[in-house]
């Protein structure tokens, strides 16, 4: 059975319980109403008939005598005729009147009189009103006695005893429990008609799933959500942001978006402009990060529940784009370089084939002295580390290629090991890549000069060349351009076009460092930048081969 017909079903029963024990409530007041009403009225007749004067004086008569009152005379006398017209106009069931030793003096079955009642009097005839349902010769009633006391006031000469029949006392008790049935009933179809309603709205908002299917579906929903690395936003059809993981949050900069208006968020227009337009593929810069928006709707059944906002941080992914670049122009290189080693073995070997020994001999040490590969940088002795040896001489392959040429600076100063090398990498490579591109278009033969600085465990890096400098002068070389300002040419072609600058001083500040522009250059000269690497080196007291034993 579906959860939504167990409640209707629950609803249902409660209600109708509910209503069920109400009306047997209302029932059994009705029924003590009823009771009191016959009781109060029995008892205000006997009292008006005690008070009688008539009653009174012929009553105290018949106390007075000490003789039994003659049944013949009872039949014909004034209180037979009083009780008869009071039972009359009251619908009473009798009106019993009796002396002080109970014995009737009016009574409608005219046969008892001058018989003492059925039922006790002594209580009446201390002075107490009495009020009870009982059994008489007439049957069942509710009944009221009053003493009747003489003019004096003294003691109780007699009594009077009204009472009314069962069958009169509950008349009304048919009509009374048919308006508790209409009114129950009535209720408990309002109650079905309300469940009915609450049962098709609870359907509507859960889309019909089932309490354990929702339950699944949060689980599910929470293990998705913080379980990748993508951010997540689902809105509903009003654009009021209903879920956002942690990822989202982190990426977009955003704290506490859920029941916020995502139009109303502290974002930029492209990722406003994207989520409305419902884009996927959609390109954009929020802080420092780089990240793709992909936005898709939601529907079920034909209706349109909101849209899923998959938000990806391309930021990581183009700073390991850049150094698998390094790393791809390193192994270019060092195959052409294993190129050449070989082609130079293979001279020593042929000069050694040819018995001139004295040549190869003088050929090995020029090529001990040199290294097995010529990098064919001017000034690359002053880097003792291998691996920026290696990253140097690759790039400077590759520039010359273009016509470019890679040299050292000649106050460069590096005693240390590169320690972390994937940040050098990619921080030093963009840094001559770019200028390397921007020596290409200069107006002079093509240069890049590299500075490399040790200070403890930090590398300062400074990169010139020979390019035109910053193009558009003023323009920010760290800015990431929009797709549209790309294509329209709204930046620098050379510096800051891409990612590759900014990412670079992400790196460098994800470390306690920076990558900053030191020179915009133009007028004949080009751009210089500069780049601070903390712990990117071992330091002095770090490298064994320093350390005294």
């Amino acid at each position: 059975m579906r959860f939504a017909t167990r409640l209707l079903v629950m609803q249902l029963v409660t209600v109708t319980a509910v209503v069920a024990v109400c009306t047997l409530v209302f029932g059994w007041l009705g029924v003590r109403q009823l009771r009191a009403e016959s009781e109060a009225a029995a008892l205000n007749i006997a009292r008006t008939v005690a008070e009688d004067p008539d009653v009174k004086s012929l009553v105290a008569g018949f106390s007075a005598d000490p003789g039994t009152p003659d049944a013949a005379q009872l039949r014909n006398g004034a209180l037979q005729q009083i009780a008869v017209d009071v039972a009359g106009r009251t619908d009473a069931l009798f009106v019993v009147i009796t002396d002080d030793h109970g014995i009737r003096l009016a009574h409608p079955t005219e046969a008892l009189l001058g018989q003492v009642v059925s039922t006790p009097f002594a209580e009446v005839l201390e002075g107490n009103e009495v009020v009870d349902w009982e059994v008489g010769t007439l049957g069942e009633s509710a009944r009221a006695k009053v003493p009747v006391y003489p003019e004096d006031r003294g003691a109780p000469v007699g009594e009077v005893s009204v009472g009314f029949e069962r069958a009169s006392v509950f008349d009304d008790l048919p009509a009374l429990v048919a308006t508790i049935a209409i009114a129950a009933i009535g209720g408990v179809a309002l109650a079905a008609v309300a469940t009915l309603l609450l049962r098709r709205r609870f359907e509507r908002l859960t889309l019909g799933l089932q309490p354990e299917e929702l339950v699944a579906l949060v689980q599910n929903q929470a293990a998705v959500l913080e379980g990748v690395g993508d951010g997540v936003v689902a809105l509903d059809p009003d654009g009021v942001v209903r879920v956002c993981n942690e990822a989202a949050e982190r990426m977009l900069g955003i704290q506490e978006p859920v029941g916020r208006r995502f139009d109303e968020l502290a974002l930029p227009d492209s990722v406003l402009h994207a989520v409305r337009d419902g884009a996927s593929g959609v390109e954009a810069v929020v802080g420092d990060r780089v990240l793709y928006l992909d936005t898709r709707p939601v529907q079920r059944d034909a209706r349109a529940l909101g849209q899923i906002v998959v938000v990806r941080d391309r930021t990581d992914v183009e700073a390991l784009a850049g150094r698998l670049e390094t790393v791809r122009a390193m192994t270019e290189a060092l195959r052409v370089q294993r190129h050449e080693f070989a082609n130079r073995l293979h001279v020593a070997s042929g000069l050694i084939d040819a018995q001139r020994v004295d040549e190869a001999r003088a050929f090995l040490g020029d090529l001990t002295e040199r290294g097995a590969v010529d990098f064919g940088i001017a000034g690359l002795e002053r880097v003792p580390d291998a691996f920026l040896k290696s990253l140097l001489g690759a790039t400077a392959a590759t520039a010359r290629e273009r016509g470019v040429t890679v040299r050292i600076a000649e106050d460069t100063l590096l005693l240390s090991e590169v320690v972390e090398a994937e940040d050098v990498a990619a921080v030093l490579g963009n840094l001559v890549g770019n200028a390397v591109t921007a020596a290409v278009g200069g107006d002079t033969p093509g240069w890049v000069e590299i500075a490399l600085l040790g200070d403890g465990g930090e590398l300062v890096i400074t990169v010139a060349d020979s390019g035109r400098g910053i193009q558009p002068a003023g323009a920010d070389p760290f800015a990431r351009a929009t797709p549209l300002e790309a294509q329209a040419g709204a930046m620098d072609a050379v510096h800051g076009h891409g990612f590759g600058l900014p990412l670079s001083r992400d790196l460098a500040r994800r470390r306690g460092g920076d990558v900053w522009l030191i020179d915009p250059g133009g007028a004949g000269s080009g751009a210089v930048f500069g780049a601070r690497l903390p712990g990117a080196l071992r330091r002095a007291d770090e490298n064994p081969e320093r350390q005294t034993p």
